[in-house]
């Protein structure tokens, strides 16, 4: 398959999302609603479906979680830092608000409709086990050091019960469990789930689109521009590095880590930006530029990998 029948496809979803909310007759409200089912019925179905289905021998291997999540923590440092240094004084939160904008992916709405395509489904297992602790992990470190700068500890918890509760993050859970204890699901149930799950991709693809009406770039677009580059090159760079070189990944294991990384910012990003008050517009031009960005890059990555 090449790589412009796997970009075509996604890229013509996003785009529609974008035209008909910016240009047509799409609201916000419109926009919302069809969020709500996307990832409150329609992506946890498809998720549940393909974890329940998974092959999990296959799936949770040590050396791609390392290959993925060792770079994913030093960008968010060096994010960090490179903040710190140039504009932070150590005085707020932007810093590690700055890492996560270099370091958090979109892994639901890019990663995962752009690996389908290109690898298929039968890698779902895998693609799971890496993005299940991913939104846990990245928006604990950055609420646990924005508390030493005032972030409240409501704000923690709360927030942390929310990844917990999460739908996405409940929907693979629940599917491990099952497939681990290997719990049999009725024809009927597991078939009303498959086609409940039938347009997630689709429709993620739109909301994304969508969503991009409502951001704007602003006038800090050059810390954006930094945080993109950082997102887009060098952190899928080092994770290539670290699964090709240090940790001898398979072809396909090495594309789902590279690929995941080389996902644009996610949109949850810029919540929690707003949970703690610091560069919203900085985060939300990144979604911007990343993501506009990302479909040069991660077709150069697709050449490359595929």
């Amino acid at each position: 398959m090449s790589t412009l029948s796997i970009i075509v496809p996604l890229l013509f979803m996003a785009s529609l999302g974008y035209f008909v909310t910016a240009k047509g007759p799409f609201s916000k409200e419109h926009i919302g609603g069809i969020s709500l089912f996307t990832f409150y019925l329609s992506i946890p179905a498809f998720l549940f479906c393909n974890m329940y289905k998974a092959d999990l021998v296959k799936s949770f291997a040590l050396e791609s979680l390392l290959a993925f999540y060792l770079p994913v923590l030093a960008i968010f440092a060096i994010g960090s830092g490179l903040y710190y240094w140039l504009k932070d004084n150590g005085a707020s939160a932007r810093s590690p608000v700055f890492g996560l904008s270099c370091s958090y992916s979109n892994t639901i709405l890019v990663g995962l409709p752009l690996i389908v395509g290109a690898l298929g489904e039968a890698v779902m297992g895998n693609v799971f086990a890496i993005i299940t602790f991913h939104s846990a992990l990245l928006f604990a470190m950055t609420f646990l050091l924005s508390a030493r700068f005032g972030a409240t500890a409501h704000g923690l918890r709360s927030s942390l019960k929310g990844i917990v509760v999460n739908p996405i993050v409940l929907s693979i859970t629940f599917g491990l469990i099952l497939n681990l204890f290997n719990v049999p699901l009725n024809d009927e149930l597991f078939s009303a789930l498959s086609l409940l799950s039938q347009p997630a991709l689709a429709c993620a693809l739109f909301v994304l689109g969508a969503n991009l009406s409502f951001y704007k770039i602003t006038k800090d677009w050059h810390f954006a521009l930094v945080a993109t580059l950082i997102k887009l090159i060098l952190l899928p760079l080092c994770v290539y590095v670290a699964g090709h070189y240090l940790l001898d990944l398979d072809s396909t294991e090495l594309a789902i880590v590279v690929l995941l990384s080389a996902s644009p910012l996610g949109v949850n990003a810029y919540l929690i930006a707003m949970q703690v008050q610091a560069l919203q517009p900085v985060v939300a031009s990144t979604v911007v530029l990343s993501t506009l960005l990302s479909t040069l890059t991660m077709s150069i990555w697709l050449t490359i990998l595929l």
